[in-house]
């Protein structure tokens, strides 16, 4: 291979072994190679041991985005290793988040350490006399792009000795890494990259394809009267559908009770909402994966979080779920319904819902606040005193309610 560095084009990745031996003729060569680089499933990793991702390359080329990438789809990640300590990392125990079966681990290794040059290449030709797989990720940029990051940074390049400028730095730098170029098993060109993209490169490249599991989902039930949901990516207003709340009978209920659940999903009004969301996700959702989203929060809001929200909530989960996204669901205000004590789910509550009424309560015709107001006005009434405060009340009493004020 000539020394003159190789451009791609906008965000290429380029693998290089593979362009050498096609460049040669050597198809054979570039079909074995496309095979190992291709990603491999959880279990072949399993057998082949410890899965490790060395990233390096020029100064400058995002690196520390790389880790981010990477930390985002489950690696243990270490900034700034020296290559000397690869053979006691494989055999560290107790990595935080990863399974003694099946560790994935990432390291960044590049000129900060002042033995990088040295001992790098010695120690990959140790990783593979020992049979260790791993893959070795290089990051490049052409040289004005990298003097440009230096400057808006303002950090200075760690091969830049007195009376060196930045770009006589990356030009020794380059050299000295070529032949750690020559072995990488991936090269990305981040000259025309934007952070975003670089995250999504690698994804691709160490992730099966269509893996929706990168991206944690969490769908959950609010009611619009204890708060809007801020924390939310979606928020979907089901205040439209029918109310279970006024029903005697699954007003005490939630939406995990298949009453309400029914009453909510079996209807016409339900089924042509479902099939405008459900059409609304599949098209939304697989774009924030491809943009690299590691979160996602969908809020499902009715009047009190009891009953539309809870069953739709659920719905949707099952919904994600089937469509290979790793989801959880959670009810942020089924607590906080009429009469549920805190923690309460369901079912719980609905053999247990006579004991709501034991707790002695005002009138309704008269609001606990007006109540107290009175008694605490006839112990004070005295010869000789002001009329007592209770007889001129702030506001009328009101009268009791026509209708339930709706919660679910």
């Amino acid at each position: 291979m000539s020394s003159e560095f190789k451009q791609a084009g906008i965000g290429a990745v380029v693998p290089v072994p593979a362009q050498e031996a096609a460049m040669a003729g050597l198809g054979q060569a570039a079909d074995a190679y496309a095979h190992a680089s291709a990603p491999v499933s959880a279990q072949e990793a399993a057998m082949a041991g410890p899965e490790l991702v060395i990233v390096t390359g020029m100064s400058g080329a995002g690196r520390t985005e790389a880790m981010h990438a990477f930390e985002d789809l489950g690696y243990f990640c270490i900034d700034n290793l020296p290559a000397r300590l690869f053979k006691h990392l494989l055999t560290l125990e107790g990595m935080p988040g990863q399974a003694s079966s099946h560790r994935r681990i990432a390291v960044v290794c590049d000129a900060r350490n002042r033995d990088f040059f040295e001992s790098f290449t010695e120690e990959l030709a140790r990783l593979d006399e020992q049979g260790v797989r791993y893959r070795l990720l290089f990051l490049d940029a052409d040289d004005a792009k990298l003097v440009a990051r230096y400057k808006s940074s303002r950090r200075r390049h760690p091969l830049c000795e007195n009376g060196m400028t930045i770009g006589q730095g990356i030009m020794k730098e380059r050299s000295l890494l070529f032949d750690v170029r020559e072995s990488a098993h991936e090269l990305i060109d981040t000259t025309d990259m934007l952070p975003q993209q670089l995250r999504s490169t690698i994804q691709a490249l160490f992730t099966a394809d269509k893996d929706y599991t990168s991206m944690a989902v969490t769908v959950f039930s609010f009611g619009f009267k204890h708060g809007a949901a801020l924390d939310a990516d979606i928020v979907m207003d089901v205040r439209f559908l029918p109310n279970p709340y006024y029903d005697p009978a699954l007003r005490p209920l939630t939406g995990l009770d298949a009453p309400v659940r029914d009453f909510v999903m079996y209807r016409s009004e339900t089924e042509d909402f479902l099939r405008a969301w459900n059409g609304l996700l599949d098209c939304v959702m697989p774009g924030y994966v491809n943009e690299g989203k590691q979160q996602f929060a969908i809020a499902i809001g009715c009047t009190g979080g009891q009953h539309r929200s809870v069953a739709l909530a659920e719905a949707t989960g099952e919904y994600l779920k089937a469509k290979g996204y790793r989801v959880s669901v959670a009810h942020r205000d089924l607590a906080l319904a009429a009469g549920m004590p805190a923690g309460w789910h369901g079912a719980a509550y609905a053999s247990a819902a006579p004991m709501a009424e034991a707790p002695a309560a005002p009138s309704p015709a008269m609001p606990a606040s007006v109540a107290d107001s009175h008694s605490a006005a006839s112990v004070s009434e005295a010869p000789g005193q002001a009329a007592p405060m209770a007889e001129a009340p702030a506001a009328p009493v009101p009268d009791a309610p026509a209708a339930p004020v709706a919660e679910g």
